[in-house]
């Protein structure tokens, strides 16, 4: 019987070399995406006995994968609320923060979930699946205009108010409640723009780039001078994100400078955009959109 993969860990050499993890002193990490925890469990084979690991996943499903070790705490949250968990751990800075932005194995091989247009099933897609909003709610529900914007600014199709007259056309007849029945109610030319609208549709479900935006403005408080923060991203929209926070301290990307033209920001940049080896995409194909960026908390 073939092994089910929760997920592999993209450029993991990589990221735990970005963390900067020091077997000889105390310190305090975050796995801000567990997941499958391939991240984790490089981070904990690196780390001092005495210091810590925190994973945090707002999927339940990741707690199957839990690491028994007394130096690791699962956290089932979003990342967002970073800061409020490490205040109730009693923990006031950490050392490294990380980040794996992509969506597991697990998410898109289980179709039951409804990440992926590979399988017919229930418009789902939430991460978290206590919370309410769906991707079948964001079909149905969701304006014309509405519509149109989340295809726009999540998924970058130029024609997306052409596609949310098509959807809201064929929901007026009957409710769209699966995949199959939403990838028929509107002209795609390919599997890519299956997987742009797809994308689209969870990014808006679990608001991704909202959460994005609040764990890098926690990240600034949370992080040590020296600290590093050490993202994964996979697609364009969460990359200039974490670009314009890492080089500007916000993420607008708003340069503010001294009176010497010096750029003031709270970090310095260590990795601009690193992507996976060639052997490790001939491993791992999904790892071929990833990009790694690090960057180090300066003194305030």
């Amino acid at each position: 019987m073939e092994e089910v993969v929760y997920h592999i860990p993209a450029m993991l050499n990589e990221v735990l070399d970005g963390l900067h993890i020091d077997a000889d002193r105390e310190q305090v990490f975050v796995d801000a995406t567990f997941g499958g925890g391939g991240h984790s469990r490089g981070i904990i084979e690196r780390m001092s006995s005495r210091s810590r690991l925190f994973g945090i996943d707002q999927d339940l499903d990741a707690y199957a994968n839990c690491i028994s070790d007394e130096r690791f705490t699962f956290v089932r949250s979003n990342f967002r609320y970073i800061a409020n968990f490490m205040d109730y751990y009693g923990v006031e800075q950490v050392d490294g923060i990380l980040a794996d932005l992509g969506v597991s194995f697990h998410h898109f091989d289980a179709g039951e979930r409804g990440f992926s247009f590979r399988f017919d099933a229930p418009l789902d897609m939430r991460m978290n699946r206590r919370q309410k909003l769906s991707a079948a709610d964001v079909i149905n529900n969701y304006s014309e205009e509405d519509l149109a914007r989340v295809m726009y600014l999540y998924g970058e199709f130029r024609d997306s108010h052409a596609m949310a007259r098509q959807i809201v056309s064929r929901r007026t007849l009957q409710a769209i409640l699966t995949t199959q029945q939403l990838l028929d109610s509107v002209r795609l030319k390919d599997k890519q723009d299956a997987a742009r609208l797809f994308q689209a549709l969870r990014i808006e479900v679990n608001d991704e780039l909202g959460a994005l935006r609040e764990l890098l403005q926690a990240a600034t408080q949370l992080l040590a001078p020296g600290g590093r923060l050490v993202i994964l991203t996979y697609h364009s929209l969460e990359d200039r994100i974490v670009k314009n926070f890492m080089r500007s301290g916000n993420t607008e990307g708003s340069i503010e400078k001294d009176f010497y033209g010096n750029i003031l920001t709270p970090f310095k940049v260590i990795e601009k955009g690193r992507s996976a080896s060639a052997d490790e995409v001939e491993r791992n194909p999904r790892a071929r959109s990833a990009k790694l960026r690090v960057a180090e908390r300066l003194n305030d």
